[in-house]
């Protein structure tokens, strides 16, 4: 009889999601992580009393009630609302595009102005087009809202992000571009968004409580044929396979690691984006006023300033704390070593990840999950969705 009926590997929100399901259904499961914590890119690292988002800025929002109703039942949820702001050469924008915007830039104040203005920056590039389709980034966006708020707001910003030209990537990057005639800086439409009060930690533990887990343990290092040794499972009976050596362990994988990896890149490598951070304390209460101000133009290396104390610290409670803690964002293209943040979706990766796409629908007793074993970028609220309509 197998010890497990899942080996989880990665305890992100797929993986952490999938544990929770399973332990409620009566199942046995082992979680693994090759980091030494649990959590996946939502984990919080506590500095000076603040939840510091190691892996960027994580803000949960959904429409789906049924999702709210579930991690809110694990954790209470906050009131935080995204509101970031764009900084353009020391000019100050709200985002999303809003009246506010439209005001601060052109000084406009109804609706119908904002909406005259860029209808005639829209026009100059539906001429130049001449009926034709967007076929790159630039001018889908130019054709979306015109050239003062794709020079100072998008193009740089952008640019910085996927370290390409605007003109070198695909147009459906930005097909559904946010354009709101309303005073409204909150930057999702979703009924329901906040934060877990005390941080993802909270909602991790939560998921992951009772259930067995095991951290630094690298599915594709040798601490894993180690693991497999202390259930005397001996790898090299399976050849040192260590997809077949798991099956002896349990009846079903639940693989969340990127999916060329598990398939050993024959058909090459998928590209990623990866982010890097620069965390510093800051000896004032607040330093910028805001959890996320964007960095729009070349001029700054880095895409975005976090100051994490504002996703869970309001009024008096940001004073309260005499120090804060700001983390710099800078995007750069991955290689191997780095953690990979965002799939590449161009033809080339598509492809490869479609090829990669057809043997993972062929493993047996393997559930392939999340961002990094299906390469499609996902929001959180999704993931757990995906979970919750799983038959375990």
């Amino acid at each position: 009889m197998k010890k497990y009926d899942y080996l989880i590997v990665g305890s992100g929100l797929f993986g952490a999601t999938f544990a929770y399901r399973a332990k409620q259904a009566g199942k046995r499961c082992l979680v693994m992580d090759k980091r030494p914590y649990l959590g996946g890119n939502v984990y919080c690292e506590n500095i000076e009393g603040i939840n510091v988002h190691k892996y960027g800025a994580h803000i949960f929002h959904t429409n789906n009630k049924v999702v709210w109703d579930f991690v809110n039942a694990l954790v209470p949820f906050n009131r935080y609302t995204n509101s970031p702001v764009a900084n353009f050469h020391s000019e100050l924008y709200n985002l999303p595009f809003n009246m506010n915007t439209f005001a601060q830039l052109w000084g406009v104040r109804t609706p119908d102005e904002a909406k005259a203005k860029i209808e005639e920056q829209r026009a100059d590039v539906a001429a130049m087009l001449g009926g034709a389709e967007p076929q790159n980034l630039e001018e889908q966006a130019l054709l979306l809202v015109g050239r003062d708020i794709y020079e100072k707001l998008i193009k740089e910003y952008t640019e910085k992000q996927w370290g390409r030209d605007c003109k070198d990537l695909p147009a459906f990057i930005i097909k559904r571009l946010p354009v709101r005639f309303v005073f409204d800086n909150n930057y999702f439409n979703d009924a329901y968004q906040g934060i877990p009060v005390g941080g993802y930690n909270k909602l991790i533990d939560a998921l992951l409580d009772g259930v067995e887990t095991k951290t630094n343990c690298n599915f594709f290092g040798d601490e894993f044929f180690a693991l497999l040794e202390s259930f005397n499972i001996q790898p090299s009976t399976f050849n040192h396979n260590r997809v077949q050596a798991a099956h002896a362990l349990a009846k079903t994988i639940v693989y969340t690691g990127p999916i060329d990896e598990y398939f050993d890149y024959q058909f090459g490598r998928l590209d990623w984006r990866t982010v890097t951070f620069k965390t510093r304390i800051e000896e004032t209460p607040n330093y910028q006023g805001n959890a996320v101000i964007n960095y729009t133009s070349h001029d700054v290396p880095y895409t975005r300033v976090i100051e994490h104390k504002h996703f869970e610290m309001f009024g008096q409670a940001v004073y309260d704390a005499p120090k804060t803690v700001v983390s710099e964002e800078y995007s750069s293209e991955y290689k191997p070593g780095m953690e990979q943040f965002y799939p590449v979706n161009d033809e080339r990766n598509n492809a490869i990840a479609d090829q990669y796409r057809v043997l993972a629908e062929l493993e047996k007793n393997v559930i392939f999950g999340g961002r990094l074993a299906e390469y499609k970028y996902f929001d959180m609220a999704p993931v757990i969705e995906k979970v919750l309509n799983l038959n375990i």
